[in-house]
């Protein structure tokens, strides 16, 4: 391989080592290599000029056109909600457009701290990713071993940029909509209780219902450890079984999609009539709202706009920017469908 007439023949023989040696360590090869002679065939390769393909010079060290992403604890990457998903395409495609590449490194219940650093040092990745709730030790590993973080869906002031949705805004918005229909009660089905972005979710609705003299019963609100279809369709029967039928709040607000769509299909299953007799609505903005009829009422930022905001943010480095830490903060929107109505 050459670059500006940089040959692994011309550096072995500069160096005194075998070819096939430093074919192993521009491949980035450190099984049975010492890290002396690793960064020695390195930093003379980098003297002359030496640049493989889909890798770049950033000052004294090389880096490669990727970025990694980490899943949150829990999640995986064949079995990730319908939200990351969407965010991770948006990531992948917004770095494409600037010829860089997104690459998975795993969860993180899946990568112990040693294990992590190695392959984050290993990959010489430009940037990574986190996408959702990490612990602040977790992200301080992967921070000591690369600097170029981005957060998405969850916020660590002062220690990375991060991209985060209106939540509030989000529910303010679900709230003020299902007021006017003429809403009176409420529900709310919340998941993965122990997450931050359910408690915000809970508490922006609690802010949001005060103004009008609303509350949020105790026996109206049912949060479950998942935050999956299952859990949907578990939340809601546990509040059917809660509550007399005549008695049941006109208004479920749900914490995601996935929940939301699990909670209709058990509401139509059991004879509910959905707008006709109960509005729900979903914190949401993925597919799983409109591939489905009914097609679900959710206010959110599109989680798309989420991964590429986020890749903007890694890029910074590229366009000569300070090394500040960026909080982004994307506004969200409703989108009105088939499952709220007014109430009657």
């Amino acid at each position: 391989m050459k670059d500006h007439g940089v040959s692994q023949q011309k550096i072995a023989k500069a160096l005194g080592v075998s070819q096939a040696l430093v074919s192993l360590v521009l491949n980035g090869k450190r099984e049975n290599i010492s890290r002396v002679t690793y960064e020695r065939i390195w930093n003379h390769a980098l003297k002359l000029g030496y640049r493989p393909k889909g890798m770049q010079a950033n000052g004294n060290h090389l880096t490669t056109r990727n970025v990694g992403f980490i899943l949150r604890a829990g999640l995986r990457l064949h079995t990730q909600g319908n939200f990351f998903s969407h965010v991770q395409h948006g990531l992948h495609t917004g770095l494409l457009e600037h010829g860089y590449h997104s690459v998975f490194l795993g969860s993180e219940d899946d990568l112990g701290v040693r294990e992590l650093q190695q392959k984050l040092r290993e990959n010489h990745l430009f940037g990574v990713a986190l996408l959702g709730q990490v612990q602040e030790k977790f992200l301080r590993a992967v921070k000591s071993a690369q600097e170029n973080l981005v957060s998405i869906s969850y916020s660590f002031p002062g220690l990375c940029h991060s991209v985060m949705p209106n939540e509030a805004q989000a529910v303010q918005q679900l709230v003020e909509y299902l007021v006017k229909l003429g809403h009176r009660e409420f529900a709310w089905l919340g998941g993965d209780k122990e997450l931050h972005y359910n408690i915000r979710r809970r508490e922006a609705l609690l802010n949001a219902l005060q103004p009008h003299g609303f509350k949020l019963p105790p026996q109206f609100r049912v949060e479950l450890d998942t935050g999956d279809r299952l859990a949907g369709w578990h939340a809601a029967e546990i509040l059917a079984e809660r509550i007399g039928r005549k008695e049941f709040p006109t208004a479920w607000i749900c914490a995601n999609g996935s929940m939301a769509r699990g909670a209709v299909n058990f509401l139509t299953q059991k004879g509910w009539r959905v707008p006709g007799q109960i509005s729900l609505v979903a914190v949401d903005a993925t597919r799983v709202c409109e591939e489905e009829h009914p097609q679900i009422t959710g206010a959110h930022v599109d989680p798309e706009k989420m991964g590429d905001k986020a890749s903007e943010l890694l890029l910074r480095q590229t366009q000569g920017m300070d090394n500040s830490f960026v909080d982004v903060i994307l506004q969200t929107q409703l989108t009105i469908r088939e499952t709220s109505a007014a109430a009657k």
